[in-house]
């Protein structure tokens, strides 16, 4: 009898990030390549293939294919375009692997999947549908939820890393419902990794005793009016259309259009050269030899030298690192140097059991002593907040050697009575005695206090009158070392160069509605946690510090990042003052227009239906009345984003302009108006924004909490938002704004004499810019060809297209194309610009601003189009935005002490983009004005002049608006 077909399909992506975080960093001896993840898939692919038959999978296959994802975005963005945007990008060591991995695949001699527009469980699905058809069994590698709909007799799942299978038993247990109702249960709970919404309030639990009484969802949402529950009922009724699109995210397709058929994935014998030729190229010793003897492979028959091994190109050291300064021959350079002392670092192990805990004077005195004898101490704060502004101290720990870390609890809790609050722990320093010894040592100048984000520690501290100083930030280090490579949070840092996961905030405080703040948890659980953070910063600090020096970035951390960073705390201090009444105001008003667009929407509609429902408003634009230029997705549904609805508006089409105007108002009403009071600090009675200095690669800050940084100002309603920021009685705010900064920036890169000539005469760059383009003298310039060449001189900073221009000016993409092609023509030095700025991100991996900050660009290179456009156009626009955001950074750096100087008690509150906003007592506006348009445009250093002036506006007024 002949044996019945047993089909493997191995979730790649599973493989891939389990081989990279179960080991610890690994990278190929000959030149660096990092091959962790490699070495890692590897072995757990021999692993299966030879004790596949004994283990837990307990069969050999008859076909095998490894499934990957395809780069890029899939029918489900189309669908919903939030779907997994909250995904944060592969680590940076791991990029370089995907393709050494799909060789690792191949070298096995096992078919490897992937296909644009779907992702490895859609094929997956696919292939099971087909193998089962075709009377064939399948067992499914990996552990993702998601494919757990597919088991079902013939189908299960394996997951070889918990040895567990998984059948249909196992699916009931998670999610409470056979897998053919996995489905219906993912829709209603959604999924926060993927983005997938769901309903509010509904999690795994309640989703599957809904959909084990109602059958399935469509059922449920015909008869949520029943429901008993309120809540519940209200959310079901008004998330129905959020449930539909949710099942069609997560419901797998099975009828992916595939390239290869299931023959094509029958099982081949290992070729024992072709493997060990891989594996030997990868360097990986142990797995080599274990492979050739089983192979019966000769060390003579393997020839490295002719194997083709894809995916190095583009993490080449020297393309990521930068140019290094060049030792004499034979001997080790600089950044051999830093790249010696970062692998002894992360060979030395790190205990955190191993940790001291501090509980008295005398205790604390030897580990003060201790930081003044060595001159260095990592500093790290624990408190009960995440609010700089409200926190208080906890404790705090402190490591003056790897491996010699303390914590010194100050503010632990019983929480034995929390209607009382429980009382403070015994053996604990009073905080008073404790604060006053640290403030000693924090303030010494000959101890450089290190730390992870500073900023937050900073201002907490200067709350108990401490000014901590000098510093060196590890986040700061890192960003002015890898922009664009990595994120730079502690625990992605350590992973990435010490090897070491650091314990976890909900390992100590719990999770969810059970985690408790900081002052709640156990000394006992406290100190392994708080001491390991400092022993990791100060590990982190001898890794990356010397890479400072060894790759010349040097200048960048010590006169833009470290000098920045107590200015914008003394900015977060500051706040500024809202008017609670505006806003009220602003929301009734806004409550208002959207009532009466919602009377005209219906109107026009000729029926009743949910605005906010994508699918509705498709359904009655281009269903009930026709409108053309709609467009389906892949599920069958009208796409309604709001570059749709847009164009639709520019055809004089009066709904969809009515719902862009409704959409408008309820973004404004419910990100800021509604939401802006919440953030009034009841003790200063000012909102306190919080800057991160490092969430963008170019170099421009972003703020949070709230975000000041995206409101709107292109409307007159966004523009009244600004109406409610205003002055303390006496006082007046003053804006300061760079007068289109990144043009003039472009004007000295690129150097472009027409424009250079146009800033130096003051002339009206976008008049000029039209004159040149269309041959009409400046006195003669009408407001529509002017407006035209204003939207190409921004819109070319940003590469932008035919058709976005077209868009833009309402004209056809032919005619906006010429616009172009014309502007090149007359300004020729742009396209050479950038041209040679995507040549150089393409040969060095980064590009640079003026002042030297390096931007990295690891897929510039990539061998999908999309994402090596993207990067190219990111490259273009980065040393231009890069440099502005460097010039304000130097104009804030310098002006508190000009400010000072000239005898202004001025104090600097905000920075938005290309603008600064200053609180000033109204007698002295007049000469703050006149330091602050001094600074800011005399903001670059000498060597580093531009060749065109920068010109600043500033006004004076009550409130942001008036004075903006």
């Amino acid at each position: 009898m002949a044996e019945k077909p047993h089909l493997f399909l191995i979730d790649g992506s599973s493989y891939i990030f389990r081989a990279y975080h179960a080991l610890p960093p690994l990278t190929r001896k000959s030149d660096g390549l990092p091959v962790g993840a490699v070495s890692g898939f590897c072995n757990m692919l021999w692993k299966l293939i030879k004790d596949g038959e004994n283990g837990i999978v307990g069969t050999t296959p008859t076909h095998v294919a490894v499934i990957f994802d395809a780069k890029g975005d899939t029918f489900r963005n189309e669908i919903y375009d939030q779907y997994k945007a909250q995904r944060p990008p592969a680590p940076e060591d791991l990029v370089p692997q995907f393709g050494l991995i799909r060789d690792a695949v191949r070298a096995f001699n096992i078919a490897c999947i992937e296909q644009s527009g779907f992702e490895a469980d859609d094929i997956i699905a696919t292939y099971a549908e087909m193998a089962i058809k075709a009377g064939a069994d399948v067992t499914i590698i990996g552990s993702d939820k998601d494919l757990m709909q597919l088991v079902r007799p013939g189908v299960i799942m394996v997951d070889t890393m918990k040895n567990k299978r998984i059948e249909e038993a196992e699916v009931v247990e998670k999610f409470g419902v056979t897998p053919d109702k996995v489905v219906e249960v993912q829709a209603l709970a959604g999924d926060s990794v993927d983005n997938v919404p769901g309903v509010p309030g509904i999690g795994i639990k309640t989703a599957a005793q809904l959909i084990n009484e109602y059958g399935d969802l469509e059922t449920l949402l015909e008869k949520a009016d029943g429901i008993k529950q309120k809540k519940r009922r209200e959310n079901l009724i008004e998330f129905a259309e959020q449930a539909r699109i949710s099942k069609q995210l997560v419901h797998l397709k099975r009828d992916v259009p595939l390239k290869e058929s299931l023959d094509d994935l029958i099982c081949c014998d290992l070729d024992g050269v072709k493997l060990v030729s891989f594996l030997k190229a990868m360097e990986f010793t142990s797995l080599t030899r274990r492979v050739a003897e089983a192979t019966e492979t000769e060390a003579a028959e393997v020839d490295v030298a002719s194997l083709e091994v894809t995916g190095w190109e583009a993490a080449d050291p020297a393309a990521a690192e930068g140019e290094q300064t060049e030792a004499p021959a034979g001997e080790p350079g600089p950044a051999d140097l830093a790249a010696k002392m970062a692998a002894d670092i992360a060979a030395m192990p790190i205990d955190n059991q191993n940790y001291e805990t501090v509980r008295s004077m005398e205790a604390l005195q030897v580990w003060l002593a201790e930081a003044k004898r060595i001159g260095h101490v990592a500093v790290d704060t624990e408190t009960d907040s995440l609010d700089a502004m409200q926190a208080k101290l906890v404790g705090v720990s402190l490591a003056t050697e790897p491996g010699k870390a303390c914590y010194i609890p100050l503010a632990h809790v019983s929480g034995d009575d929390d209607l009382l609050g429980g009382g403070l722990v015994e053996d604990q320093i009073p905080l008073a005695e404790a604060v006053a010894a640290l403030k000693t040592m924090l303030e010494d100048p000959s101890i450089l206090k290190i730390g992870q984000n500073l900023k937050y520690d900073t201002l907490l501290l200067s709350r108990y009158d401490i000014e901590l100083a000098p510093f060196d930030d590890t986040l700061l280090l890192s960003y002015v070392l890898d922009a664009g490579k990595h994120g730079h949070g502690m625990d992605e840092l350590s992973e990435l160069w010490l090897g070491h996961k650091p314990i976890a905030f909900k390992e100590v405080a719990g999770s969810g509605k059970g985690q408790v703040t900081f002052d709640k948890v156990e000394i006992e659980k406290a100190t392994p946690y708080a001491a390991e953070d400092a022993d990791v910063t100060l590990r982190l600090w001898m890794v990356l510090k010397p890479r400072l020096a060894a790759y010349g970035m040097t200048s960048v951390y010590e006169r833009l990042e470290r000098p920045l960073l107590p200015v914008l705390r003394r900015m977060e201090a500051r706040g500024i003052s809202v008017d609670r009444q505006i806003l009220s105001g602003l929301s009734g008003t806004f409550a208002q227009g959207m009532a009466r667009l919602e009377e005209e929407i219906t109107e026009l509609a000729g029926r009743p239906f949910n605005i906010g429902s994508p699918k509705q408003l498709g359904d009655i634009l281009f269903g009930d009345m026709g409108l053309p230029g709609g467009k389906k997705t892949k599920t069958g549904a009208w796409s309604t984003s709001a570059s749709v609805l847009e164009d639709l508006a520019a055809e004089g089409h009066e709904l969809p302009k009515r719902v862009v105007e409704w959409r408008q108002l309820s973004k404004l009403k419910s990100t800021y108006t509604d939401a802006l009071p919440t953030f009034i600090n009841p003790e200063t009675k000012r909102v306190h924004t919080s800057y991160s200095l490092a969430a963008t690669s170019t170099g421009r800050l972003s703020s949070s909490d709230p975000n000041l940084q995206n409101i709107p100002v292109r409307t007159e309603e966004g523009r009244k938002i600004r109406t409610a920021f205003v002055a303390e009685k006496g006082n007046k705010l003053i804006s300061a704004d760079y007068s289109q900064i990144e043009l003039r920036v472009l004007a000295h890169m690129a150097d472009i004499p027409q424009l250079k000539k146009a800033f130096e005469d003051g002339l009206d760059i976008h008049a000029m810019t039209a004159s040149e383009m269309f041959n009409v003298p400046l006195a003669e310039m009408d407001p529509s060809t002017r407006r035209r060449a204003k939207a190409i001189n921004f819109g070319i900073i940003y590469g932008i297209s035919a058709f976005g221009l077209a868009n833009q000016l309402g004209i056809s993409r032919t005619e906006a194309k010429a616009y172009i092609d014309t502007y090149f023509e007359r300004f020729p030095g742009i396209r050479d610009y950038m041209e040679n700025t995507k040549k150089a991100a393409r040969e060095q991996g980064y590009v640079e601003t003026i002042f030297g900050r390096k931007i990295h660009y690891p897929e510039i290179n990539s061998k999908n189009p999309n994402m090596k456009a993207f990067q190219e156009r990111a490259a273009i626009n980065a040393p231009i935005q890069g440099s502005a955001a460097d010039i304000i950074r130097r104009a804030m750096v310098r002006m508190e002490d000009a400010l000072i100087t000239a005898g202004s008690s001025a104090r600097m509150l905000l920075q938005v983009h290309d603008e600064l906003i200053f609180e000033v007592p109204e007698p002295e506006v007049d000469n703050t004005i006149a330091v602050v348009r001094d600074i800011m445009e005399n903001a670059p250093m000498p060597a580093l002049q531009l060749s065109v002036p920068l010109k600043v506006d500033a006004n004076a007024a009550d409130n942001w608006d008036e004075a903006h």
